[in-house]
């Protein structure tokens, strides 16, 4: 009985330990911020690394997903005489949905993990510590630019991988016997700007979601190489759950 009871409270204690150590993190990191030493440079590196280096995967991967979107709604509505709705379609998809959630998907795999390697390393180097002692608090240097990175240029990606979903969609779109020019019209008559906008929205909590748990991860990483590599893992892991998780609530808020 008492095996059976610890073996049910333990996966307990480590969710309500994360949720801790996460909101610590962040608050933490909300009551320093703006304090010196303010780390301008660490910031705009964090920003090139989640951002600009984060573009070619992400416009890949949702223009292929808008096409493939497009591949199956064209043939689809084309059957029933309603093509005129397969811009709309694709369009309404890509800015709700694919754009963002594949934009956070894409930075928790790239950048979450080699954000948490990267604090993992430290914390068993115990970089962090000689960090301490060099009056530089870990909050200020490795925390603060990565969450502030990652707020930020989440959004950017997503109208990035919006564009490219569109486009991927009215290529195939079109090879598939829709008309151009029905399919530009259909995007104009149904997606409306709180379509982009609502997209938009999601992504400042997903790059939270992603930063945090990287750091949190990385933060408390023990046991050298394989403690470095288990704190990747789980990072990459729970930031994907918890993008759809927060996706779908987000998307009940918004839409």
């Amino acid at each position: 009985m008492a095996v059976r009871a610890t073996a049910l409270w333990n996966p307990i204690e480590a969710a309500l330990t994360f949720v801790g150590e996460c909101a610590l993190i962040l608050w933490d990191a909300l009551r320093r911020l703006g304090r010196q030493p303010v780390e301008l440079g660490e910031t705009v590196q964090q920003m090139a690394f989640l951002g600009v280096a984060s573009v070619p995967i992400v416009a890949l991967t949702t223009f292929f997903s808008g096409a493939v979107l497009s591949l199956y709604t064209s043939e689809l509505l084309l059957r029933y005489g309603a093509g005129a709705f397969v811009g709309a379609t694709v369009a309404l998809s890509v800015c709700r949905e694919i754009g963002p959630v594949l934009a956070g998907i894409m930075v928790a795999a790239r950048c979450g993990s080699a954000m948490a390697a990267q604090i993992g390393t430290m914390a068993v180097t115990e970089q962090i510590d000689a960090l301490r002692m060099l009056s530089v608090h870990p909050t200020n240097y490795l925390v603060i630019p990565r969450l502030a990175a990652a707020v930020t240029m989440l959004p950017v990606l997503a109208l990035v991988g919006m564009y490219a979903g569109v486009l991927g969609g009215w290529l195939v779109a079109v090879a598939g016997g829709v008309p151009s020019g029905q399919f530009l019209q259909s995007v104009q008559s149904f997606v409306e700007p709180w379509d982009f906008v609502g997209g938009l929205l999601k992504t400042p909590v997903f790059g939270l979601i992603v930063a945090l748990v990287a750091c949190q991860q990385g933060l408390r990483t023990q046991g050298g190489a394989v403690g470095v590599g288990r704190a990747t893992t789980n990072t990459v892991v729970i930031s994907m759950v918890l993008v759809y998780v927060a996706n779908y609530f987000l998307a009940e808020l918004l839409f």
